[in-house]
């Protein structure tokens, strides 16, 4: 599938934040995702590991793409590559960004929304993974995270499909989303070109058994399996 090279990857921890300030206006966040003309729905993972030759960190990036609302496995596709970027919170997206590049180039299909195991707007500057690279795909985009990154919010009621407002200094940036009873909830943001309303509702419809969007399950599983 298409996407837009925004900008070169090999920049400082400096230059990186300066990019996510001058990025953080171009995302939309506002615009309610037409769920009944969804078809595809892909998920976005990046796993990490020391490699014990090297000495350095190495990245895979997985994609998994399944059918709405149906949830079946359509296609997954994989990249690997040294790390190419410090572990510093906030700027995850510069980590993972460059191996993820490629494995969007291997897409055979054309997803209709990404979700992606990160944040989108729950971020310090409002770019997480799932905003950054939602402005490379110029496709819907929502984040999904599975710890808290910053924020405050109230837990929500141990009840499927409850959830709190996530707020950073008065700004409503995501939800803390109950997908199960009884589990952990999650932290949703819109990345790019989705609003928060919908995003909420598909990621629950993506969430029929578990924690996770079987898109992501699909995707961590994918990206975990390092070939020896």
């Amino acid at each position: 599938m298409h996407i837009t090279h925004r900008h070169d990857w090999n920049i400082t921890p400096t230059e990186a934040i300066r990019l996510q300030q001058q990025m953080r206006g171009e995302t939309e966040y506002q615009r309610p995702l037409d769920l009944n003309a969804i078809k595809l729905v892909a998920g976005v993972d990046v796993s990490v590991k020391p490699n014990p030759e090297t000495g350095r960190d190495h990245s895979q990036a997985a994609i998994a793409v399944l059918s709405f609302p149906d949830l079946q496995p359509i296609e997954t596709v994989l990249a690997d590559m040294p790390t190419p970027f410090p572990y510093i919170p906030g700027l995850l997206s510069f980590r993972e960004g460059p191996v993820l590049e490629e494995a969007f180039k291997k897409l055979q299909s054309t997803p209709d929304v990404f979700i992606f195991d990160g944040m989108g707007r729950a971020h310090p500057r409002r770019m997480g993974i799932a905003a950054h690279m939602g402005l490379w795909l110029q496709r819907p985009t929502i984040g999904c995270g599975k710890t808290h990154l910053l924020g405050k919010y109230a837990e929500p009621a141990d009840v499927k499909g409850a959830y709190s407002e996530l707020t950073d200094h008065g700004e409503l940036i995501g939800v803390v989303l109950r997908t199960r009873a009884g589990v952990k909830p999650v932290y949703i943001s819109v990345g790019h070109l989705a609003d928060l309303a919908t995003s909420i509702e598909l990621v629950m419809r993506c969430s029929p058994k578990y924690r996770l969007p079987e898109p992501i399950r699909a995707a961590h599983n994918a990206a975990g399996q390092f070939g020896d």
